[in-house]
């Protein structure tokens, strides 16, 4: 850990709340941490506080903090070129393009992009609206796609709401959730079989001829990491294609290794037409999202320019982070190993935790990509927080966070759902030590519960 500055925290804290708008927040009500420093699986603070990072930050710092590859990547872009503009040919920019298309499935063999996922997502939607002629996108209930306009639209849970009402042509449907299922399913067979049966019974009323894209992520991110039964994806892949709608995978959170594969449709051997990522990508050193592009979708703007852009399109020092980062990917064995931490550690210990502690309700998930769903009652299944909580309801999960973080466990919860998500290339040592302090912190949940 380097040697930091206490005298700054004091300017660090007044800065910060005297002039940052914080994203998703109440700008009274909070007082963020302020972080010195981090590297590999940990940041912190200037009192020298060290944190475990469980949550890769926002799911994003796949690789951890400060690796060394990544960092002379960029640093030896900025010697040579900094920027330039996205209508000029680059290095780096053309060698993450062939890098991406040589790891994505099928004949995503063309990148477009852009500095986050949801401007990937608003781009994907786009082509797909241009390339079919249609207008109507088919997006799920418990999904998130992004904060511009049409991401929130596309958006399944209650950040969508104080932007109503935004852009037209969304369609909802519910997608597949045993533990909570919408189709009083039993099985895993019967959620699948009666989810895809909401979904073309949804076509029918919608009339598919009006439908450009269905839209989903291959797992569920924040809204309950939510794993489909076997054979969901595929089947919808050819609900899609029956009708000539394009299939869009947001694999934003879940790419890059995150769920044990480079893109969570190879899990299921599902070729989309569109894949949108950032995130891990380059582990978000520097900003940047793509959308990748099947064949087909790419020939229609083959003679008809394609009317999106922008200005950090493909930015140099974000694209030689992600080139690096790709290649450090490979030679550690980062994918392969994010499996084996599921397999062999995180899900044992998980359902282990679950056997102790009664508000643990369910653990989902595969590779670095978990969760735990917190209940007051087992047998009712009731949240542990109501649906969209804040405030005092929220207050459960939020001591239970709050308790991590002193013991120096730093985690991301989204109502009654703790994320277990730390970068990628974590040691079974730290995974040790952080399963031991969230289960010391969960007895703050289990006084909760019924």
């Amino acid at each position: 850990m380097a040697t930091v500055d206490q005298s700054t925290e004091a300017q660090v804290r007044k800065d910060d709340r005297e002039h940052v708008f914080h994203s998703w927040s109440a700008q009274g009500l909070i007082n963020p941490l302020p972080v010195a420093g981090a590297e590999g699986c940990w940041f912190w603070d200037y009192e020298g506080n060290r944190y475990l990072d469980f949550a890769s930050q926002l799911v994003n710092a796949s690789i951890g903090h400060q690796h060394p590859k990544i960092v002379q990547a960029i640093k030896d872009q900025a010697d040579r070129l900094c920027t330039i503009a996205p209508s000029l040919a680059n290095d780096k920019r053309g060698e993450l393009a062939r890098l991406l298309a040589e790891l994505a499935p099928g004949d995503l063999d063309m990148a477009f992009f852009t500095n986050g996922g949801a401007e990937a997502n608003e781009n994907a939607m786009r082509m797909a609206r241009l390339h079919t002629g249609r207008n109507k996108i088919m997006v799920q209930y418990r999904s998130y796609h992004g904060a511009t306009h049409g991401a929130i639209m596309a958006t399944g849970d209650p950040r969508r709401w104080p932007s109503e009402p935004g852009q037209a042509g969304f369609v909802r449907f519910a997608g597949p959730y045993l533990y909570r299922s919408s189709f009083h399913a039993t099985t895993p067979e019967e959620e699948c079989a009666r989810a895809l049966a909401h979904v073309e019974e949804i076509l029918q009323y919608e009339g598919p001829q009006t439908v450009a894209a269905i839209m989903v992520e291959p797992i569920v991110g924040t809204n309950g990491i939510l794993v489909p039964p076997d054979g969901y994806l595929q089947e919808l892949r050819e609900i899609s294609r029956k009708h000539g709608i394009l299939l869009i995978c947001d694999e934003v959170m879940a790419g890059f290794g995150r769920a044990g594969a480079w893109f969570a449709s190879q899990i299921w051997d599902v070729e989309p037409d569109l894949i949108t990522c950032a995130k891990g990508i380059n582990s978000g050193y520097v900003p940047l999202g793509a959308v990748l592009i099947s064949q087909k979708v790419a020939d229609t703007f083959r003679e008809r320019p394609y009317p999106g852009g922008l200005t950090y399109s493909g930015h140099p020092l974000a694209c030689a982070a992600a080139v690096a980062s790709i290649e450090a990917y490979k030679e550690e064995g980062i994918v392969e190993h994010a499996y084996a931490i599921g397999a062999e550690v995180l899900g044992p210990e998980l359902h282990a935790l679950m056997e102790r502690h009664p508000s643990v309700g369910e653990v989902r998930g595969r590779g670095c990509f978990w969760t735990l769903e917190l209940v007051k009652d087992r047998e009712t299944r009731e949240m542990l927080v109501p649906f969209n909580a804040a405030g005092e309801a929220a207050a459960p999960v939020a001591r239970l966070q709050k308790a991590a973080l002193e013991r120096g466990l730093y985690l991301m919860t989204h109502w009654n759902v703790v994320m277990v998500c730390p970068p990628l290339n974590i040691t079974r040592e730290e995974l040790d030590e952080g399963i031991a302090i969230l289960d010391d912190a969960l007895s703050v949940a289990d006084e909760f519960c019924d």
